[in-house]
C-alpha cells in the first residue's frame, strides 16, 4: 500500500506541470486567465521562476514563507526563484536558490510600490517578473525605501509642535475634525506601518547590525542549555560588532551608541547571572535593544533616519517579533496593558484564550513571568522593556536578582 504524498511533494508534482501553484482558497484572487498569462511570462524569465500561493498559518501545514519555499525547493529538486506570500498577509516574498537575481528585493519593491495599491494579484506578480527580467530589482527597491524614509521624515516635521508667536507651543497640524482628521491619521498610519515593515525587512535581509529573527525561531525550540549557548554566542557577536564600530558624531547618535554599549554590558551581566530561561530570554531582549540602538546610531552617522525598533512578543519574547498591538488585561487584574505580541498570542488574547506565555519558577511553582513579584523580577516589573523604558538601566544597577 503506497503512502500518501506529503503536501510539499504534491506541490512539487504540480510545479513540474505548471510553474504556478495556487491553493483553492486563493483561486478567485488569481483566475485561470491570469494564470495562463503569467505562465507564458514565466517561460521567458532569465531564471526558472515558480509561484506558490498557499495559506500560511502558525500551527498549520505551512507556518511561514521560508518553510514553504525551502520544502518545495527540496521536493522539486530544481533551483530557481520561488514566489510566495509573506506570513498571513498578501505581501509577496521572493526566495532564490542557485542564482542571484535579487528576488527578495523584487518582492519588496512590489510591496512598497504606491502605484500598485489596490492592484490585482496578477498585476503585482507581473511587476515582480518585470523587475527580475530587467535586472533592476535592487535599484528600484532602494529608491522606494528611500522615498518611504523621505515621506516619513517630512510627515514628522509637518506634525511636530511649533512655537506660537505668543511664546507658547502649538501643533503644526491642529487636531482636525471629520474626514480631514481621518485622512491625516490614515496617512500617518500607513507611513509608520511601512517604516516598521522596512525595519523588519532589514532584519530578514541580514544587514549585520539588527538581531536576525531566525535567532528566535531557534531559541523558542531550544532546551535551557542550548538557549544558554545561543545567548552566549549572540553576546560575543554583538561585542565584536561594537569593537568594530567607531563613535559617531552628533548628540543623538552618541546617545544611541552609549545605549548600545550599555545594552551589551547589561546582556553580558544577565548571562553571567542567568538562573533559568526567563533570564536567558532577557539576554536576547537586551541584545535586541542594543543592536537596534547601534543600527540607528550608524544610520544617523550616514545621514539616514533612525530605524524604528521592532518590539518582541510581550507574552514570550522567544516568539520573536510582536507586530500586533493589543490592549490586554491580565486575569484577576484591573490594569489594562497596551502591549506588542506575536500574531498567535494576539489571536488567543482577543479570543479570551490563554496565550503561550513564558513561565517563571517562583516559590516552587510555575507562573507566567509577568505574574512574578515585580520587586523580585526585573522582567515582570518592565515586561521585558514594554512596560517601562529603563530595562537596561535597571539591569545595570543590579535589579536582576533581588531575592
Amino acid at each position: 500500500m503506497s503512502s500518501k504524498p506529503s503536501p510539499g511533494a504534491r506541490i512539487a508534482a504540480a510545479l513540474r506541470r505548471s510553474p504556478i501553484y495556487v491553493d483553492p482558497s486563493y483561486a478567485s484572487a488569481l483566475p485561470a486567465a491570469d494564470r495562463r498569462r503569467l505562465a507564458a511570462r514565466l517561460k521567458k524569465m532569465p531564471v526558472p521562476t515558480y509561484i506558490v500561493l498557499v495559506p500560511l498559518v502558525q500551527g498549520g501545514t505551512w507556518n511561514d514563507d521560508k518553510q514553504l519555499a525551502t520544502v518545495v525547493h527540496s521536493r522539486l529538486g530544481r533551483d530557481g526563484i520561488f514566489v510566495t506570500f509573506h506570513e498571513s498577509t498578501d505581501e509577496l516574498m521572493g526566495h532564490e536558490w542557485g542564482g542571484d537575481h535579487a528576488a527578495d528585493d523584487a518582492a519588496w519593491a512590489v510591496n512598497w510600490d504606491d502605484s500598485l495599491d489596490g492592484a490585482s494579484l496578477a498585476a503585482r506578480l507581473t511587476r515582480f517578473t518585470d523587475l527580475i527580467a530587467s535586472g533592476t530589482a535592487t535599484q528600484v527597491y532602494k529608491q522606494e525605501s528611500a522615498e518611504i524614509d523621505r515621506k516619513y521624515q517630512a510627515h514628522l516635521k509637518s506634525t511636530a509642535p511649533k512655537p506660537e508667536k505668543g511664546g507658547g507651543t502649538g501643533l503644526a497640524v491642529p487636531l482636525a475634525a471629520g474626514g480631514a482628521g481621518v485622512a491625516v491619521a490614515a496617512v500617518a498610519g500607513v507611513l509608520l506601518w511601512r517604516r516598521r515593515r522596512m525595519a523588519a525587512v532589514r532584519r530578514e535581509s541580514g544587514d549585520g547590525l539588527l538581531l536576525p529573527r531566525t535567532v528566535f525561531a531557534t531559541a523558542g525550540k531550544a532546551s535551557e542549555d542550548q538557549l544558554r549557548e545561543q545567548a552566549s554566542r549572540e553576546v560575543i557577536a554583538f561585542g565584536e560588532l561594537l569593537d568594530g564600530s567607531t563613535a559617531p558624531g552628533g548628540e543623538r547618535a552618541g546617545a544611541l551608541m552609549t545605549r548600545a554599549l550599555d545594552a551589551y554590558q547589561a546582556a553580558a551581566k544577565t548571562l553571567d547571572g542567568a538562573k533559568g530561561v526567563p533570564d536567558l530570554a532577557g539576554v536576547l531582549v537586551l541584545l535586541d535593544q542594543g543592536r537596534d540602538a547601534l543600527a540607528s546610531a550608524r544610520a544617523l552617522a550616514d545621514g539616514k533616519p533612525e530605524a524604528p525598533p521592532s518590539p518582541l512578543c510581550f507574552f514570550n519574547p522567544l516568539h520573536g517579533d510582536g507586530p500586533a498591538e493589543i490592549d490586554w488585561r491580565p486575569l484577576g487584574s484591573r490594569r489594562r496593558l497596551h502591549v506588542h505580541s506575536c500574531r498567535p498570542c494576539a489571536r488567543a488574547a482577543r479570543a479570551r484564550e490563554t496565550p503561550d506565555m513564558l513561565m517563571d519558577r517562583r516559590d516552587g511553582r510555575d507562573v507566567p513571568y509577568f505574574e512574578a513579584d515585580p520587586a523580585r523580577s526585573v522582567w515582570a516589573e518592565t515586561g521585558y522593556g514594554q512596560l517601562r523604558d529603563d530595562l537596561i538601566h535597571r539591569v545595570l544597577r543590579g535589579d536582576l536578582h533581588k531575592d
